[in-house]
């Protein structure tokens, strides 16, 4: 295992000197409702440079509070004034279609490390785009798969209303094979959901579909498992990931969620990240610090073989994704999202600590539904 560099020294890191060769655009949620996400994206991300020993990679990071105009005005000073020459961290797929477009025509790389809108996977792709977490639609189909596998015959089914919230739902329904008892779109950032929970109990359903990241799934959750109801939920890893797991307790245990990254993959780049993030960090990894911490290894791959100016060369390295995953196998597909497998997980509890274990294989090697309209 690679030396963890203390605290002190990753924050050293994170302030390198001007006069670095390669500079990254970090724009993430760092404040506001879903900051533990980019917070964990953040911090794998860092981890992985400090332990590449880099002193060449210059990482500017900024807070875009979860609102595309901030995020932005954050975006056009990066490319402009401040000349990065990769960009990554966005969380939200909202502030990605505001961000992204732009960015990767002003031939600028971008590399997601989590919002994977089906607008940038199909038609809107771009030889500048490459997502290293997934399409959004992806753990969705896993959850519809898996519902069939449970024999869920009558599903209802909600999210929020943007561009990941109706890719959920679009992928739920894209594998599963039962009947609807109910489809709902709710609020981004919504807290209240009694109107939604009587809407389940009233619908006949025999299983609840939900994608509900960050709050508002701990919103949710709580709610639910007050309200009586006893119908059993499945989701994807957002809204039973580890950093929302202690927030939620009980109400999660034994829920069944989707997911291509645990922290009991069985590889040795998993087990050093999971020992050496809590060692730096002192919290468990979560799924989003996983991406971060495989974003930032794929970037480095692509530094040890070619320079962002020479841009052919760099995204040819780029795509070769030539670094030892978190997830173990890791391929781009043809529209630069990844080729993966996406397990089965249950929530359980380890001593005091809320947390995932895998149960199986939801879907082998499974790419997107939107690779066939990328023409690049």
């Amino acid at each position: 295992m690679k030396k963890v560099l203390t605290a002190v020294s990753l924050a050293a890191l994170c302030a390198t000197a001007a006069s670095a060769e390669v500079k990254v655009g970090m724009i993430t949620t760092l404040s506001g409702g879903g900051a533990g996400l980019g917070i964990d994206v953040r911090d794998g991300f860092m981890l992985a440079i400090a332990q590449s020993g880099r002193t060449d990679i210059d990482v500017v990071i900024e807070d875009d509070q979860r609102k595309p105009d901030i995020a932005v005005q954050l975006s056009d000073r990066m490319i402009q004034s401040e000349r990065v020459d990769v960009m990554t961290g966005i969380i939200w797929s909202n502030l990605a279609m505001a961000v992204v477009p732009s960015a990767v025509n002003q031939d600028v790389v971008y590399l997601s490390p989590n919002a994977g809108p089906s607008a940038l996977a199909g038609q809107g792709c771009h030889e500048n785009y490459f997502n290293v977490a997934w399409q959004n639609d992806n753990l969705h189909e896993a959850a519809g798969a898996y519902a069939n596998t449970a024999d869920y015959a009558n599903s209802f089914i909600m999210a929020p209303n943007y561009p990941a919230g109706q890719d959920a739902l679009t992928g739920y329904k894209r594998m599963y094979e039962g009947e609807l008892a109910g489809e709902v779109f709710t609020q981004l950032g919504q807290t209240d959901y009694a109107a939604e929970i009587a809407q389940i109990r009233a619908s006949g359903a025999d299983s609840v579909f939900f994608f509900l990241p960050g709050g508002m799934g701990i919103s949710f959750l709580k709610q639910y498992a007050n309200s009586g109801v006893d119908i059993p939920v499945v989701g994807p890893a957002f809204s039973f990931d580890q950093g929302i797991l202690q927030a939620v307790g009980d109400a999660a245990l034994n829920v069944v969620n989707t997911s291509q990254w645990n922290k009991d993959i069985d590889n040795a780049t998993n087990a050093a990240f999971v020992d050496s993030f809590q060692a730096e960090y002192g919290r468990l990894p979560s799924l989003y610090a996983s991406q971060g911490f495989d974003t930032a290894n794929l970037l480095i791959s692509a530094l040890d073989k070619a320079d962002p100016s020479d841009q052919g060369a760099f995204r040819d390295a780029l795509r070769a994704a030539d670094f030892d995953s978190t997830r173990g196998d890791f391929a781009f597909g043809p529209n630069q999202h990844p080729i993966q497998t996406i397990y089965a997980r249950e929530v359980v509890k380890e001593g005091d600590v809320y947390t995932n274990k895998i149960i199986g294989v939801a879907l082998e090697n499974h790419s997107d539904a939107y690779a066939s309209q990328c023409k690049m």
